[in-house]
């Protein structure tokens, strides 16, 4: 009688050093394609979100500001910015999911004793701050080009007259700000996300991941994807807002305010453009209140869905690779590391 042929894993095929360049890389190609082409496809809802920010009174709701869009500016106004968008977060993604899986690799066997909600929360803000200098430069260009229609087309455009106008300083004006929004968030999103997973899991369905089939994994990833969007949303949507204020000129004045201000010197400076300055007279400018509500509707309806669909493309494409699904620590890791 012939038993049934065992199915060797990609892991069993290759070295231990190839697998992981294997893996690593695939983790990489994964994240760039599911966070640039789930970002490409949300773009008429972040060109509304960036006016909404940087002008709530004209862009009071996402009904009436798609309407004053399309009237004012035309439909192709609603996919402004879409290089930034594909090139910027494809950038960003794969050095978001790539770089986490390698420090979750890497912490987990440095700290052994730790409890993981603690190596889901190093890792993923290791990985974010290298993500989002990756970023900055694209997010710049992009919320010009969004919020301010005469600034440039493109990348390809917008690039050039930036460096003309501000020289590097103006690719990582909002590099602070961007990292007070998507630190926590990614921090929140990836640890929600692990913790999701071992929920459905362990008191859902019951059953280890190994003897679920690859459709129900995949659908465990979308839950879990979909949870970790919307807490991770709520909890950097005020830094959201001054991200946008920053990076857009004619926000107030935010990015060179005319109040007075002491320089490092001690000189009183007419109009200011130091970092912290900025920071502070856009939230000023915002108010408190509207730090956390401003926009926080269409961040949600973006976020939620969007980030639901890149843990699904990039297991899929794990998936397809041979890899398994996202979610959990090696099982070495899962033996030596004490629960949350």
């Amino acid at each position: 009688m012939r038993g049934t042929k065992r199915v060797v894993t990609v892991e069993e095929e290759l070295s231990p050093a190839a697998y992981l360049y294997y893996y690593h890389g695939i983790c990489t190609i994964g994240g760039m394609f599911s966070a640039g082409a789930t970002h490409l496809a949300i773009t008429p809802l972040d060109v509304l979100k960036v006016n909404m920010q940087v002008n709530p009174v004209k862009y009071s709701g996402i009904l009436s500001g798609f309407s004053t869009l399309w009237k004012e500016q035309g439909p192709s106004s609603l996919w402004r910015g879409w290089s930034g968008k594909f090139f910027g977060y494809g950038v960003q993604g794969g050095c978001k999911f790539g770089l986490y899986e390698y420090f979750k690799r890497l912490y987990a066997d440095v700290f052994v004793d730790k409890e993981k909600t603690f190596i889901f929360f190093l890792s993923s803000a290791s990985a974010q701050v290298f993500a989002d200098v990756a970023l900055c430069p694209f997010e710049a260009v992009k919320v010009r080009v969004q919020a301010q229609p005469h600034f440039a087309k493109g990348l390809i455009d917008g690039f050039p007259k930036l460096n003309r106008a501000e020289g590097l300083a103006g690719f990582y004006r909002g590099l602070f700000p961007l990292w007070g929004r998507n630190l926590p968030f990614s921090m929140t999103m990836f640890s929600t996300f692990e913790h999701s997973v071992d929920l459905i899991y362990r008191n859902i369905l019951q059953r280890r991941k190994e003897d679920c089939s690859k459709a129900q994994q995949l659908g465990v990833t979308c839950l879990a994807g979909y949870a970790a969007g919307i807490i991770g949303t709520v909890i950097s949507n005020p830094a959201d807002n001054i991200v946008s204020s920053l990076y857009n000129k004619k926000a107030e004045n935010v990015l060179q305010v005319s109040h007075n201000c002491l320089d490092p010197c001690g000189e009183i400076q007419v109009k200011c453009t130091h970092t912290p300055c900025n920071i502070s007279q856009a939230v000023k400018n915002i108010g408190l209140a509207n730090l956390f509500t401003r926009s926080l509707p269409i961040r949600i309806t973006i976020v939620g869905p969007v980030v639901t669909l890149q843990w699904f493309f990039y297991d899929t494409i794990k998936v397809l690779s041979g890899l398994p699904t996202s979610g959990g620590l090696g099982r070495h890791q899962e033996d030596a590391t004490p629960s949350a």
